[in-house]
């Protein structure tokens, strides 16, 4: 085994815009599981092929739990992150993750998801009536990207519009990078999601918060899982939100099939799903060891799935480089799969497909306001992800 100074070191490069660096893509071509360096300085493995990714992800063997949880070598540190790891035995943590499948399985069923998109749409239009007053340039990832996501998926949730301010901004305290800063504002986050648990009591609707309470959770409960939901979906919404819209621009013929269509268009949000680029960060751990590609898997080892990786795998896609908004099957891993299958996928289908026909419906004649090479990835951290900035015009 290489010694740690030896390890190539994933989760800090920085590439192009919707493009691997070059240490990610021939660790691919050189094995399906390979040892590396994270950022937080421990070591772990990657897993880069699709195959491998499908195997692991139905391996009762890999999950959260880790005998010393303080302890556990990290991709990242932030104590969001950290509080995914759980000193649960293998059973306990199956058996807490198939409730909390159906907690959040009937919480976003896709009716009533379905049931909303009137709600998502005018939320969008709204967005965009703002957009077009104040252009006719614009920096796409702040004024839609951002807001849009986080109004949509608030409302989903069922927070209060006047308290979606606050608790985003107490949630990019806890999302920063700088850890001490992150944790000095855990207690407050969750103290104030669990009061509107304690408000939406009184005032039931049709959302996520209160079918919580039908299903008896406590105030408590309720702010943690209203904020692990509010972490997990805006992020991810606004950088397929960023990166789909860039992609539609750079293939305006897939962006007229997509529009053509609305069947269409809920395949494209999952070619852009497959097709966005991201960095593996949510840790999993070996409960005992794996024998899979070629090594051995210590009981204890951090191991990173990298999705994204796995979804432009050639040995499961057919031109993976290609955007391709009819491409069937899709067998991308950016919803997980299996028990991993991520039960808030019929919402973000919605969110994004509502997003980008809205979009582009609205503004047709939509470009870049700059050349795309001086497009910049977000630097991380934080609620943001996609663009650093987003120029537009029309």
């Amino acid at each position: 085994m290489s010694t740690a100074q030896q390890l190539p070191l994933i989760g800090v490069e920085q590439p192009s815009i919707l493009a691997f660096s070059d240490i990610r893509l021939r660790l691919q071509e050189q094995a399906p599981v390979c040892r590396i360096l994270t950022p937080a300085g421990d070591e772990g493995w990657l897993v880069t092929r699709h195959a491998e990714v499908k195997a692991l992800l139905q391996d009762h063997r890999l999950g959260r739990s880790h005998k010393d949880p303080q302890n556990a070598p990290r991709f990242f540190r932030n104590p969001m992150l950290d509080m995914l790891v759980t000193s649960d035995d293998v059973e306990t943590e199956r058996r807490a993750h198939e409730n909390k499948r159906v907690l959040y399985t009937k919480s976003f069923a896709a009716r009533k998801v379905l049931d909303r998109r009137s709600r998502v749409e005018a939320i969008a239009h709204a967005t965009l009536d703002g957009i077009i007053a104040a252009g006719p340039t614009a920096d796409l990832h702040e004024s839609y990207s951002m807001e849009y996501s986080q109004q949509a998926l608030c409302d989903m949730v069922g927070v209060p519009a006047e308290d979606r301010r606050r608790l985003l901004a107490m949630m990019d305290t806890v999302g920063d990078t700088d850890r001490q800063h992150a944790e000095s504002g855990m207690d407050a986050l969750f103290g104030y999601a669990a009061e509107l648990g304690a408000k939406r009591r009184d005032e039931p609707g049709d959302d996520v918060i209160s079918r919580f309470i039908d299903s008896g959770l406590t105030d408590e409960e309720i702010g943690l899982h209203t904020v692990t939901l509010l972490f997990t979906g805006l992020s991810g919404l606004a950088s397929h939100l960023d990166f789909g819209v860039l992609l539609f621009l750079r293939n305006p013929d897939q962006l007229a099939l997509a529009m053509a269509d609305p069947n269409v268009m809920v395949r494209a949000v999952d070619e852009v799903m497959r097709a966005t680029i991201g960095s593996p960060v949510l840790p999993r751990y070996a409960s005992e060891a794996i024998e899979i590609g070629g090594v051995t898997i210590a009981e204890g080892d951090l191991v990173m799935l990298d999705f994204s990786l796995a979804n432009h795998d050639a040995r499961a896609f057919e031109e993976p480089s290609r955007f391709d908004v009819t491409r069937t099957p899709n067998p991308h891993f950016t919803f997980g799969h299996g028990m991993r299958h991520c039960t808030g996928a019929p919402l973000v289908r919605i969110i994004l497909a509502v997003a980008y026909t809205a979009l582009f419906s609205r503004l047709p004649s939509l470009r870049l306001a700059v050349p795309e090479a001086e497009l910049e990835s977000h630097p991380g951290g934080r609620l943001a992800g996609g663009l650093a900035r987003f120029p537009v015009t029309w």
